[in-house]
C-alpha cells in the first residue's frame, strides 16, 4: 500500500520495498526456527526444523534454510547486475550525447506525420534500451521539436503507450520481461515472436485514432535552438550505434554461449567502457571536459534508488514463494484459489494488466513467476509479459515511463485519465484480443 500511494505520501517506494524484504525474511525465519512453518527449498523439497538432542541435526537444518535464502539472492542479483550493466551503457550513450543523433532524422514539419515517427522509434527504441530511458530520450527530444505544451503532451502520452508496447515484446525492453527473460519463464526468439504483433497494435491504435485529433494535424511551428550550452560532441554516432549494438548483442551472447545474460551484459559493458575511455569527444579535450564523459561519470548516473526497490520487492516475493501453507508455497496456493474463483485464465491475465496501471508491474509479475509453473514458452508467460508492460499505460502513474514523462513535463494526473486512458485502454484490449486470436486458431 505505501508503494500504490508513493506520491501522497512523499515516500520513495524504494523504502517500503527494503523493509517489507527484511520484515518477510525475519517473520519465515522465526516460523521456520519454532518449528511452526516450514519451507520450500531450491529443489522443491520441503524443509522443517528438526528438534533433536543432537545439536549437528538442528545446525543443518538452520544451514539449509541459509542456502534457500542464498539461492533466492542469488536469482535476484542475476537481474540486478543485467541491469546496472544495461543503465550504464545508456548513460554513456546519453553523456556523450548519443540520442541527439536521433534528432536529425526526424525532418518533417507534418505534425500528423511526425506522430507516426515519434511513435514508430518509440517502440523499437524501447525494444533496445528499455521503456523507461526510451521515454526520457523522447520528451527531451520533444521539447526540441514542439513549442506548443497542449500538442507536445499528446505527443508525450503517445510515447509512453508506444514505449511500453515496444518494450513488452523484446527481453531487453521492460524489467518485467527481463525478469521472466532470466528466469527461464520465456526465450528472446518466443517473446518476440509471439508478442511482436499483438503490441505493435498495442501502439498502433491509439496513434491511429490521435492521429485524427485537431492537435495533431497541420504544421509545426519552428523552436528556437539553443547550442550555447553545448558543442559539437565528435564521438555521438559511435557512442550509440556501439552502445545499442552491445545490448542487441546480450541476447546473441545467451544463444550462442547458453551462460546466464547478466555475463553477457557484462561483457557488452566492458567493451563500451573501453571504448569510452579511448574515444576523442572533442577536439580540444581538456582534464575538466574529459570528466564530463569519464564512464564513473555515467556509472555515477545510474538509479541506485531503482536497484534497492528491485531488490526488496523480488527478495519479498521470494520470500511468499518460500513460506508454506497445505504444502504449497503461498504463490502457488494463491494461484489455485484464483484458478477455482476464475476458471479462465486468460482473464485472469487481462486483470493482471488493469491492476498494473495501478500496483507496480515488478511485483506483480514476480508473484506471477511464483503462482504459475508452466515451461519456457509456454502462451502464459508471453501473455503476462504483455499484460503487465502494456496494461500500466491506462493510467500516468502506472508505468515507470509514464512516471517519468509525468515528472519532466508536470503532465496533470486527470488531464491524462480524462484524454488518454480510453486511447490506451483501446490499444491494450486491441493487443489482448490478437493475442488470444493468433493462439486460438
Amino acid at each position: 500500500m505505501a508503494i500504490v500511494f508513493e506520491h501522497p505520501l512523499k515516500l520513495d517506494k524504494t523504502v517500503p520495498a527494503m523493509a517489507m524484504a527484511v520484515i518477510m525474511w525475519t517473520l519465515v525465519a522465526f516460523g521456520y526456527n519454532s518449528g511452526i512453518l516450514s519451507v520450500i527449498d531450491s529443489h522443491g523439497e520441503i524443509l522443517n526444523l528438526i528438534t533433536s538432542d543432537n545439536p549437528g541435526v538442528v545446525e543443518h537444518a538452520h544451514d539449509q534454510f541459509t542456502n534457500v535464502l542464498l539461492h533466492h539472492m542469488g536469482k535476484v542479483a542475476e537481474i540486478l547486475i543485467f541491469l546496472i550493466g544495461a543503465m550504464t551503457i545508456v548513460e554513456l550513450i546519453d553523456s556523450h550525447k548519443g540520442f541527439e543523433v536521433l534528432k536529425d532524422y526526424i525532418t518533417t514539419k507534418n505534425k500528423k506525420k511526425l506522430l507516426w515517427i515519434i511513435g514508430i522509434i518509440s517502440f523499437f527504441l524501447s525494444a533496445v534500451i528499455d521503456n523507461l530511458t526510451c521515454t526520457i530520450v523522447m520528451v527531451s527530444l520533444l521539447r526540441k521539436l514542439i513549442k506548443d505544451r497542449e500538442s507536445r503532451l499528446i505527443y508525450v502520452s503517445l510515447v509512453i503507450i508506444s514505449a511500453n508496447a515496444g518494450g513488452a515484446w523484446s527481453p531487453i525492453g521492460d524489467v518485467t520481461t527481463t525478469m521472466l527473460w532470466i528466469g527461464k519463464k520465456v526465450s528472446a526468439v518466443g517473446l518476440s515472436e509471439y508478442l511482436i504483433l499483438p503490441s505493435l497494435v498495442c501502439f498502433a491504435i491509439p496513434v491511429l485514432i490521435a492521429s485524427r485529433w485537431k492537435e495533431c494535424n497541420g504544421k509545426i511551428e519552428d523552436v528556437a535552438q539553443d547550442d550555447t550550452k553545448s558543442g559539437k560532441v565528435l564521438s555521438s554516432k559511435t557512442m550509440l550505434y556501439l552502445g545499442l549494438g552491445m545490448i542487441v548483442f546480450v541476447p546473441v551472447f545467451k544463444a550462442i554461449t547458453h551462460l546466464p545474460p547478466y555475463l553477457g551484459m557484462m561483457l557488452s559493458l566492458s567493451i563500451v567502457w573501453m571504448v569510452a575511455e579511448y574515444i576523442k569527444p572533442e577536439e580540444n579535450l581538456t582534464e575538466e571536459t574529459k570528466k564530463l564523459y569519464s564512464p564513473h561519470k555515467a556509472l555515477s548516473r545510474i538509479e541506485l534508488s531503482s536497484i534497492l526497490f528491485f531488490l526488496g520487492i523480488l527478495l519479498a516475493v521470494a520470500a511468499m514463494e518460500t513460506a508454506v501453507i497445505d504444502g504449497v508455497g503461498i504463490l502457488r496456493y494463491a494461484a489455485e484459489g484464483l484458478e477455482k474463483a476464475i476458471p479462465n485464465q486468460d482473464i485472469v491475465i487481462i486483470l493482471l494488466g488493469y491492476m498494473s496501471a495501478v500496483i507496480d508491474n515488478v511485483p506483480l509479475v514476480a508473484a506471477s513467476m511464483g503462482m504459475f509453473d508452466q515451461p519456457i514458452d509456454h502462451l502464459i508467460w508471453h501473455f503476462i509479459a504483455y499484460a503487465a508492460g502494456t496494461g500500466g499505460s491506462m493510467l500516468i502513474i502506472g508505468s515507470a515511463a509514464g512516471v517519468a514523462a509525468m515528472g519532466m513535463e508536470r503532465i496533470d494526473f486527470i488531464w491524462y485519465l480524462r484524454k488518454i486512458t480510453l486511447l490506451a485502454m483501446a490499444g491494450y484490449i486491441g493487443g489482448a484480443i490478437v493475442f488470444i486470436a493468433m493462439h486460438s486458431l
